[in-house]
C-alpha cells in the first residue's frame, strides 16, 4: 500500500479519474447502440452528428483510441446510410 502522502493523493485522483471516465465511455456505447437499433433514416441522421461527437471527444481525453472512434464512425455512417 501507498506510504507517501503524494502516492495517497495519486491514488485518490486515479480513482476519481477512472469513474468519470468510466460514466463517459458507457454514456457513447449506449448511444451506439441505440442509434444501431434504430430503424429510421431520419431518427438516425439526427443521431449521427451527436454520436460521433461523443466518440471524438473520447478519442480526444485518450478514453478510447482515435482508431477505435474512427472504426466506429465509420461503421455508424455505413449503417445509417443502408437503411
Amino acid at each position: 500500500m501507498a506510504n507517501h502522502q503524494s502516492a495517497k493523493k495519486r491514488i485518490r485522483q486515479i480513482e476519481k479519474r477512472r469513474v468519470h471516465n468510466r460514466y463517459y465511455a458507457k454514456t457513447a456505447r449506449n448511444a451506439v447502440k441505440v442509434l444501431k437499433g434504430t430503424s429510421e433514416k431520419e431518427a438516425a441522421q439526427e443521431l449521427l452528428p451527436k454520436v460521433a461527437s461523443m466518440l471524438d471527444k473520447l478519442a480526444k481525453k485518450n478514453i478510447i483510441h482515435k482508431n477505435k472512434a474512427a472504426n466506429l464512425k465509420s461503421k455508424l455512417t455505413k449503417h445509417v446510410n443502408a437503411l
